[in-house]
């Protein structure tokens, strides 16, 4: 997979078309200690890798007690990693009843796992069409089956060689970087996984393939409205603290813009010239986040008086809560109350032909580069490297631990259902 690379805006918009396997956050180079031929007669196994969702009301509590004990999702100093675990028990806590609401609303539970079954199914079945004969895992970050239950499977399969394949074209720390973390963990404490040859395709976002795919869904639902010329196409994507990327070097606010850059670019050539906009949804908590922020921008747009909105959902390729009910409930919802009058929304990509049929061509090319992994350099937390952004961090880290911990809600939430 080669040295990380940070492509510049130019150099970026000339790689349409290419799967990259190392965007700048984790880099693997001579850290490969062992290379293997591709062998016609490899037993091939292709990981997708997704976020998984609570599948009934009773899971909401445990799922979300897993999403915020993940370092990689509240990241604490590291003087302060030791509240890890308490605090993201607490936010489950208190978080539960709103989001069980949520999933109460899309059916009583998350489709995420069905839905990645049947993008596992398709896309076995689109390698077997090429004549390539694969077995297909899926491995959830946050709920079952867990990654760790899916390296389980692979190992009693004896696959001898793995292709990796995050479900999120963009690279994130939190999304892909987080599951590869723990692939990692679990590839150098075991002696067979320590030598099998893999490949990890990081990002996606520019393959020529997933770029034709959202254009020619967004061109569909266009055609929906009276006057399609006329739509404002509004990017609506999952967003991330700010430091991830200012402290962190997430790539994923560059790799959005840049994924965008590339779906208008496709809709300029078929002559579809609409003005577009992105914003950033999901945010939680006091910290800032990627802006501008979903909600906001509906408000501001309405007041500006555009009164046709076609919604894309641009970083989810599964529907699930962030699309079935805070994009197509309360982000429709509040439109409607700003004054936009015709809201329209791009489904998920799901399991669309040629979406598929484009990943069935990134395993391909992702499988002759698989080789043997160790330990990886990752590019750390710079803010830890900064004495004084450190000691910010640590005395704004211990000011909410103590206001987390011995706030009234937090103690009665703790008394109610840990005693």
């Amino acid at each position: 997979m080669g040295g990380s690379h940070i492509f510049s805006p130019s150099e970026k918009r000339n790689q349409i078309g290419q799967t990259h396997c190392s965007m700048g956050v984790y880099t693997y180079g001579e850290n490969f200690v062992e290379s293997f031929p591709f062998a016609t007669d490899d037993k091939v196994g292709v990981l997708l890798l997704n976020l998984g969702g609570p599948e009934t009301l009773h899971d909401v509590q445990p799922f979300l007690f897993n999403l915020f004990a993940d370092p990689d999702i509240i990241r604490l100093p590291r003087l302060f990693r030791f509240l890890q675990q308490p605090l993201a028990k607490l936010i489950s806590v208190i978080r539960a009843p709103k989001s069980k609401e949520g999933y109460a609303a899309i059916g009583g539970g998350s489709p995420l796992r069905k839905i990645t079954d049947e993008q596992a199914t398709a896309l076995k079945m689109a390698l077997e069409a090429k004549d390539v004969h694969v077995n297909v895992y899926v491995g959830m970050r946050y709920w079952h089956p867990f990654t760790e239950e899916a390296i389980q499977q692979i190992k009693r399969d004896q696959i001898t060689r793995l292709v990796v394949l995050p479900l999120y074209p963009q690279y994130s720390i939190s999304t892909t970087g987080s599951s590869i973390r723990v692939l990692e963990s679990m590839f150098r404490q075991d002696a067979y996984l320590s030598r099998l040859p893999v490949s990890i395709i990081q990002s996606w976002y520019q393959r020529e393939g997933y770029i034709k795919s959202m254009s020619n869904l967004i061109e569909k639902e266009l055609e929906k409205f009276s006057k399609p010329e006329e739509v404002m196409i509004f990017f609506s994507a999952h967003g991330v603290p700010v430091s991830y990327v200012e402290d962190a070097g997430d790539p994923y606010k560059d790799q959005m813009e840049e994924c965008i850059y590339l779906i208008m670019q496709e809709l300029k050539a078929r002559g579809i010239e609409n003005d577009h906009t992105l914003a950033y949804q999901s945010r939680v908590g006091p910290v800032e986040w990627l802006k501008p922020y979903t909600d906001k921008v509906l408000v501001q747009l309405g007041q500006k008086g555009v009164k046709s909105l076609l919604a894309v959902p641009i970083s989810f390729v599964s529907e699930h809560i962030e699309t079935l009910e805070e994009i197509d409930m309360e982000y429709k919802e509040l439109a409607l109350e700003s004054g936009i009058e015709n809201w329209g929304r791009v489904p998920a990509l799901g399991c669309t032909s040629s979406f598929i049929t484009d990943l069935a061509d990134a395993v391909l090319e992702a499988m002759p580069s698989a080789k043997a992994m160790s330990s990886p350099t990752i590019i750390h937390d710079k803010s830890d490297d900064d004495p004084f952004r450190y000691l910010t961090k640590m005395f704004f880290g211990s000011i909410l631990a103590f206001a987390l911990l011995l706030s009234p809600k937090m103690i009665l939430a703790f008394r109610n259902h840990l005693f």
